[in-house]
């Protein structure tokens, strides 16, 4: 990774860190930046990986205390990151007993793979109300204009470079893959990380052997972003029953490689039965143009409503709208429960869809909004409520974190 990438996420962190005691746990996709965000901030740094700092997390949370140096009395606490903790079977005591004894002496950022998100959900959460989740993405059009805490919901329109748009749109958002800016190594880079998730993570870290099915099952859906996960259908092909395909996917949603987006219900049983549509976290390898632009918004859209949660801006989650004639709008953003967004996206179509409207008014939603990707940049205010509108996709990407 690029160590000149500047990451919003620093400034969230120092921002937290300075008003509150509770740890950070830190959740994200493999290769999004995670560790070299937290080396960074690290006045103390220990990694589960490396064999000398394994065998001082096995001596106890006093012994990492003392070698952090956290009896020496400090104007401003250390930072102290434990990275990949989620190895440790035991990692969740040692960290209830760290900050019960230490959490005043010290702010701490503990980061981990999808098992770390996995296990912070479970039944029990033993750490409730010892620390703030916060979930990492890949590179956005905001982050990149401005690398700092979005200090409200969206920013002023600010137009990116022909040449990071291009950059973005063709090589995606992981650090990496943004630095290189090589055809030769995005194709090695993702066939490289497909293989790591599926042949080490999700091997190492759960119960499925049917690895080779699992491999199908990825590739599959490797040219399915943006579209609905009919789970029967995708059984068959992978051979396998319909439980486990949809065991399947949701394990892929856990390590990050995808996510889904269910249809909008008030009713929120309604909404877990019906029909989800999936998408991935790497837009960079679908070749479509439109699924393409579809899940790049889609992504920034998750990053989007995943950091205003995190932030405590209010409770966000995202959805698509489907009514019973099958008319459809690619995105619903819920804020505390309630409607307030729709997003259709377009590649270069600037007439403004019907069923946009029609949405709009049936759900009484403020905010109606038809990107085009082929559109160039103009400095207008995506977020001003009103009726339904066109704006060009790189001006409502730039609004966003």
């Amino acid at each position: 990774m690029n160590n000149s990438i500047q990451r919003m996420y620093e400034s969230m962190f120092a921002d937290h860190f300075a008003t509150n005691r509770q740890m950070i746990l830190l959740s994200g996709p493999r290769q999004v930046g995670k560790t070299t965000l937290a080396k960074s901030m690290a006045d103390y740094y220990l990694n589960w990986d490396r064999r000398s700092d394994r065998v001082l997390f096995l001596k106890g949370e006093d012994e990492v205390a003392r070698a952090a140096r956290l009896e020496v009395r400090r104007s401003v606490p250390p930072v102290v990151v434990f990275d990949e903790i989620h190895h440790y079977p035991k990692w969740r005591q040692f960290l209830k007993g760290y900050f019960d004894t230490y959490g005043e002496s010290a702010r701490t950022l503990v980061t981990g793979s999808a098992r770390l998100d996995l296990r912070k959900r479970g039944k029990g959460d033993s750490l409730m109300g010892r620390y703030f989740p916060f979930r990492m993405h890949p590179l956005s059009v905001g982050e990149i204009l401005r690398p700092r805490k979005p200090e409200a919901e969206t920013s002023r329109p600010r137009e990116i470079s022909e040449d990071l748009w291009r950059v973005l749109v063709e090589f995606g958002g992981f650090p990496e893959m943004f630095s290189s800016r090589s055809t030769v190594f995005a194709t090695r880079w993702r066939r490289l990380r497909r293989e790591q998730l599926v042949r080490i993570d999700i091997a190492n870290e759960t119960g499925i052997r049917d690895l080779d099915q699992l491999d199908a099952l990825v590739e599959i859906l490797a040219q399915r972003s943006g579209q609905q996960v009919v789970y029967s259908s995708l059984a068959a092909e992978v051979q396998t029953n319909e439980v486990t395909a949809r065991q399947w996917i949701s394990t892929l949603c856990s390590f990050f490689y995808g996510f889904t987006v269910r249809p909008w219900f008030r009713n929120v049983s309604n909404s877990i039965r019906k029909t989800p549509k999936w998408y991935l976290r790497d837009w960079s390898g679908i070749k479509d143009p439109g699924a393409r632009s579809e899940t790049m918004v889609a992504c920034h859209l998750l990053k989007a409503v995943e950091t205003w949660t995190d932030l405590g801006y209010g409770d966000y989650g995202l959805f698509y709208v489907r009514d019973k004639n099958k008319n459809e709008v690619d995105f619903l953003v819920a804020k505390d429960g309630e409607p307030w967004m729709l997003v259709e996206v377009k590649t270069s179509d600037t007439s403004l869809s019907a069923t946009l409207t029609g949405m709009q008014r049936q759900l009484g939603v403020g905010l109606a909004l038809q990107v085009v990707t082929n559109l160039d940049f103009d400095d207008v205010d995506s977020f001003t409520p009103g009726k339904a509108a066109v704006v060009p996709m790189r001006t409502f990407l730039s609004q966003l974190p």
